[in-house]
């Protein structure tokens, strides 16, 4: 834009703010830079996160109880926030004609003149701030890939030195990386999976500018042919849920061993409590339990917050979860911050690092004895937790109930509208529903 003379140019307000008005995949609300001039206004990504149940509304700051390193996202932040500050002054300052767009290129001009990062040291990158935010999900993700890549690209492309500039990540690329992936074996799911988290890495370079945009491999539109499919890859499994009758030869089954005995037990309370996944089930805790029915002295209800999403649940303990953890209590009960299941110890597993390498852990010891007390009953589909849940959906469906009410109940909902509470008249319905598990066979 041409230089004014008649007047002072104006600058830019700039400012980082946490996005709810957009759920990421893991319930999680994005930090990004809000550019405004001449009441245009601008939105910019910063690629950092965090989950609603960490950010203190009122104060506009992050909470005490979040897990990472607090300081170190709100000083990534900050940067953010400066770095754009500082595009808007310059413009201010040679007196040049702007909007929110011209502030949002100086910005990335500057990024790009300091800065010119590569592919694997992006998806560092992502992993880390990932790492720092709590996602260690998502971390894992992000560095697993990165990995694969670094593997591929050692191989296949010897001569630009371990990383690869992101106009190199093309159509040809990725279907040489297909091709390598095959030979070793990897599943459509497995497929799907990665190329969708390299496409989410592109994204996220194009947002912050490391990119451009005309490089991008992947088919936006059906026009697009020419490009990477990703939706080419059969993502449809085999049947994971079990019969009724199956589930019976599962409940009377009696395990040899300790370990197997836990993992009939995570498997059925998995089912009677909603297809709980394992690893919100490993970290139930008997103050989350409460009640006691007249019947059975059993606990009666179960309230819980889904790890993964910060979604809030209010479930009946049916009689059959009831006596799992009543026969739990002699052995792990001492006091309320004791967990329910011997998979944690709350005196060991301290930091959010040590509880996910504990939980994937033992998920794995789980899955393996699932399958051995699976083909003892004469299951003909390999037993794992997340058959549980599975069966638990298949069940409620066949038994009548709505689809909508399996969502809530399963916390479908909660995966894209994060703090989802469940209200007395949707968890009368649920509990409902559950009776469906005892009473009705599939």
């Amino acid at each position: 834009m041409p230089k004014t003379t008649e007047h002072k140019e104006g600058g830019a307000t700039v400012k980082v703010v946490y996005y709810v008005q957009k759920t990421l995949a893991d319930g999680s609300h994005p930090f990004m830079v809000r550019i405004i001039k001449d009441r245009k206004i601008k939105y910019i990504a910063t690629g950092l996160s965090l989950l609603p149940k960490y950010w203190n509304t009122d104060k506009k700051e992050i909470r005490r109880s979040y897990p990472g390193n607090a300081k170190a996202l709100w000083k990534k932040l900050i940067d953010w926030q400066n770095k754009y500050e500082a595009a808007a002054t310059t413009l201010v300052e040679a007196d040049e004609q702007h909007d929110v767009l011209s502030v949002a290129a100086k910005a990335i001009e500057g990024r790009q003149a300091t800065r010119r990062i590569k592919l694997l040291a992006y998806c560092d990158e992502l992993s880390q701030t990932m790492k720092a935010n709590g996602q260690l999900g998502n971390a894992s993700v992000y560095r697993d890939l990165r990995n694969q890549l670094a593997k591929f690209i050692a191989e296949e492309y010897p001569q630009v030195g371990g990383d690869i500039s992101f106009d190199k990540v093309s159509v040809r690329f990725c279907n040489e990386w297909e091709n390598a992936l095959r030979v070793t074996g990897a599943e459509e799911t497995t497929l799907s999976n990665r190329f969708r988290t390299l496409r989410a890495v592109l994204n996220k370079a194009i947002a912050v500018g490391l990119a451009k945009a005309e490089h991008y491999p992947f088919a936006r539109t059906v026009a697009e042919k020419h490009k990477f499919q990703v939706g080419k890859f059969n993502v449809t499994t085999t049947k994971r849920a079990i019969s009724r009758e199956e589930l019976r030869k599962v409940e009377v089954l009696k395990p040899v061993t300790d370990r197997q005995q836990l993992a009939k037990d995570v498997f059925l309370f998995s089912f009677y409590c909603g297809g709980m996944n394992f690893g919100d089930l490993a970290q139930l805790r008997w103050r989350d339990l409460s009640g006691e029915a007249s019947d059975t002295g059993y606990p009666d209800r179960l309230h819980y917050e889904r790890q993964k999403t910060g979604g809030k649940f209010s479930l009946r303990i049916m009689e059959p979860a009831g006596a799992i953890v009543a026969a739990y209590r002699p052995f792990t009960h001492s006091m309320p911050d004791s967990y329910v299941f011997p998979v944690l110890d709350h005196a060991k597993h301290i930091t959010q690092a040590q509880i996910k390498n504990r939980v994937h852990k033992v998920l794995g010891q789980v899955n393996k004895d699932l399958k051995t007390l699976g083909q003892l009953a004469g299951v003909a589909t390999p037993l794992t937790t997340y058959v549980a849940r599975h069966t638990f959906a298949t069940a409620l469906r066949r038994s009548g109930t709505g689809t909508a009410v399996i969502s809530q109940a399963m916390g479908h909902k909660s995966e894209a509208v994060t703090n989802v509470y469940l209200d007395s008249f949707a968890s009368e319905l649920v509990d409902t529903a559950f009776e469906g598990l005892l009473y009705k066979s599939v």
